[in-house]
């Protein structure tokens, strides 16, 4: 009895998470799969005949919101990398007693709505806002110049709304560094950069990498900052997905361009793994 109870332990502890995994995910996944491959209208009803042109209709007439997504995604997470490690490396290093206040007061915005906070950049970089107004009134910029519906608005704004996601897998890295390696290093006649690039960096690549993961992924699928912030000429495939389930209700299409993006996103993240090296990663991470 009592080896028994010992074999089915893991998996009695293990079930909760796999039903749930189970019912949100695969279910979903399966239901989504059978649609992306149906034919027919929201008016006769659809039915399941194995439709793979679908795939290549989607393909060929959003291409260009595809591209224009994984670019996107691609510049905010440089973004939130080049904003997001200095900040956790301050806090891990010199936030001392007070790390919890920091990082507290880092995702106090963060506890308000996404939608809210992206509707705030509009009114913030809006042509005659608080930001763009007094420069344009001051004469310092021309009175034609917008930053709405451009490239680098949605950029930003998927740099500000997933910047935690990058912050907080780094923090958690750096802040198992023992500070006494970085004075090793530089007993050891290192200077202060050469310490950072030998010691401090690789040890920090566990956090960059689950940062990447949590970051890229929801950025490139993003609809809300493209329909926010942007305009016509910087449509994201999520806006299409978005337009093609709750608009023209042409859900195989809608579900094809769904699983395009998830093929897509697993490719360039597996690509990014084989070419960081997770096992040397890991191996970081364990020591």
């Amino acid at each position: 009895m009592n080896r028994l109870r010992q074999a089915l332990t893991p998996y009695a502890l293990i079930f909760p998470g796999g039903l749930w995994l189970a019912i949100f995910f695969v279910v979903p996944t399966v239901v989504m799969l059978s649609l992306s491959l149906q034919s027919g209208d929201i008016v006769s009803g659809y039915s399941f005949t194995f439709n793979w042109h679908t795939y290549v209709d989607g393909v060929s007439t959003y291409h260009d919101q595809i591209l224009r997504s994984l670019v996107y995604g691609v510049a905010a997470t440089v973004i939130q990398i080049l904003i997001g490690f200095p900040v956790a490396y301050w806090i891990a290093f010199k936030g001392g007693t007070r790390k919890s206040t920091f990082l507290f007061l880092m995702l106090l915005p963060f506890l308000v709505s996404f939608v809210l906070r992206t509707v705030s950049w509009q009114f913030l970089l809006s042509d005659n806002g608080m930001i763009l107004g007094p420069l344009k009134t001051a004469h310092l910029l021309p009175q034609d110049f917008h930053i709405l519906a451009t490239p680098y608005a949605v950029i930003g704004g998927l740099a500000y709304n997933y910047l935690p996601f990058m912050v907080l897998p780094i923090y958690v890295a750096l802040e198992r560094i023992d500070p006494r390696v970085m004075e090793a290093a530089q007993d050891l006649y290192a200077t202060r950069f050469a310490a950072f690039r030998k010691v401090v960096l690789p040890l920090s690549l566990p956090g960059v990498f689950a940062g990447v993961l949590m970051t890229f992924v929801p950025a490139s699928s993003d609809y809300v900052n493209a329909s926010v912030l942007g305009g016509t000429g910087t449509t994201m495939i999520g806006n299409v997905i978005q337009n093609q389930y709750l608009v023209n209700q042409d859900y195989p299409v809608a579900a094809a361009m769904s699983f395009t993006l998830m093929a897509i996103l697993l490719v360039g993240i597996f690509a990014y793994a084989r070419a960081l090296g997770t096992e040397d990663v890991l191996e970081v991470a364990a020591r």
